[in-house]
């Protein structure tokens, strides 16, 4: 049998507030999480290789509707780390562009770079 009682107001209000809290630290530990990473220059190569392949950079288009659909949804969640990075170290993204064409200097005459 639930627990429940829809005329408990003040049990709903708390068990809301608990929802919320919970919800707060999760966006919270994200942030810090996504700042911590992208503090460091390995942080930084692991995102930008996560936003290339979710191909944030490309256009999606192809004449099959699912496959489309499937690199649209792959650009979406791409878009929505491109905002969060935007939004909570905005002055690391330039950071971590200058560093890929950097890195990214040799790759068409066939050198490795090898850091």
């Amino acid at each position: 049998m639930s627990s429940y009682d829809p005329l408990d107001i003040r049990g709903q209000e708390r068990a809301k507030a608990d929802t919320d809290e919970r919800i707060r630290l999760t966006r919270d530990n994200e942030e810090a999480d996504l700042k911590w990473l992208m503090s460091s220059k390995r942080g930084r190569r692991i995102i930008w290789r996560f936003l290339d392949r979710a191909g944030v950079f490309l256009l999606s288009f192809n004449t099959n509707a699912m496959t489309m659909a499937f690199a649209e949804g792959k650009r979406n969640e791409g878009l929505r780390l491109l905002a969060q990075i935007h939004a909570l170290c905005p002055e690391l993204y330039p950071v971590m562009v200058k560093e890929q064409a950097h890195d990214n200097r040799n790759a068409d005459d066939g050198s490795r770079n090898d850091h």
